[in-house]
């Protein structure tokens, strides 16, 4: 009986024992192999930007087109647009709004804010280049043909910008160049627009014998060009555009203003007629 209790324990002990030696062999072979899920890096998916962009108002149309490609193939940016008078436009930027991309329709309002410490000036460049002319309704009811005939009995009423809008300014270097603005004034001919679209809606809308707007403009709008004006007339129509020094989204903004430059943006603008300026010549 002795004999069978000592067997009986001597079994119990080698089990223990075993049991204890193989628990840990056990408890390595449950972890994970650091080995195999180290070799696979983590992939950061794309940050999601928004980029606020103001811009002219006739570039309404090409950037809403041209930002829904860039979309596309940028799927983390998204934009919010600001169109208006580039006037407006800079003074909105002046009294503290958020912006990370300014496109102008004229030098006056970017060489204001670069002066000001608004904008990153080594990212400043000349984008575009526009016309202006002489718009007149379908079937130009009041045979409206050239600039002059602005000064005779055919033009009953003309829309144009006001003179802080930069199609105002320009059509009014047009109308001092030819001697006829004093005269217009005088007797009350002119109706002013805020901004280029609400011009070229008075023309569209028939309200007015005719209008002076952008080429592009009149272009999206349906409308005839009686006339366009010469380097005699006005100055050239030049756009900049550059990154705002307060942007919280500057490389983006960067990044899509280099596009902006680029063949597929380019096949857009021009599409309206606009000319896109070379990169090389374009930076300042």
């Amino acid at each position: 009986m002795k004999k069978l209790l000592t067997t009986l324990f001597a079994l119990l002990l080698t089990a223990g024992l075993t049991a204890c030696t193989s628990a840990p062999a056990a408890s390595q072979a449950s972890q994970p192999d650091e080995s195999s899920t180290s070799s696979a890096p983590s992939q950061k998916p794309e940050e999601n930007v928004e980029l606020t962009v103001f811009a002219a108002a006739s570039l309404t149309e090409t950037l809403d087109e041209i930002s829904k490609a860039y979309s596309e193939q940028h799927p983390g940016v998204q934009f919010t647009f600001n169109f208006d008078s580039s006037g407006t436009l800079q003074t909105q930027i002046e009294e503290g709004a958020e912006c990370d991309l300014f496109l102008s329709a004229a030098q006056k309002q970017m060489d204001a804010l670069e002066k000001g410490g608004f904008i990153d000036p080594d990212t400043r460049i000349d984008l575009l280049e526009n016309k202006v002319v002489l718009a007149v309704p379908k079937g130009n009811p009041a045979g409206i043909k050239t600039f002059a005939d602005i000064g005779t009995d055919k033009c009953s009423l003309i829309a144009l910008g006001n003179d802080d809008v930069p199609v105002g300014a320009y059509s009014i270097e047009i109308l001092t160049s030819l001697g006829l603005l004093e005269g217009l004034e005088n007797s009350q001919k002119i109706t002013y627009g805020s901004n280029v679209k609400e011009v070229t809606t008075q023309v569209s809308e028939g309200v007015v014998d005719c209008g002076i707007v952008y080429a592009t403009d009149a272009f999206s709008a349906g409308l005839e060009v009686a006339e366009t004006a010469d380097p005699s007339l006005c100055s050239q129509v030049l756009y900049p555009a550059a990154v705002l020094k307060g942007s919280s989204h500057a490389k983006a903004a960067s990044e899509f203003l280099a596009y902006l430059q680029g063949d597929e943006a380019r096949t857009i603008f021009e599409k309206v007629g606009f000319t896109v300026i070379d990169a090389e010549s374009a930076a300042k």
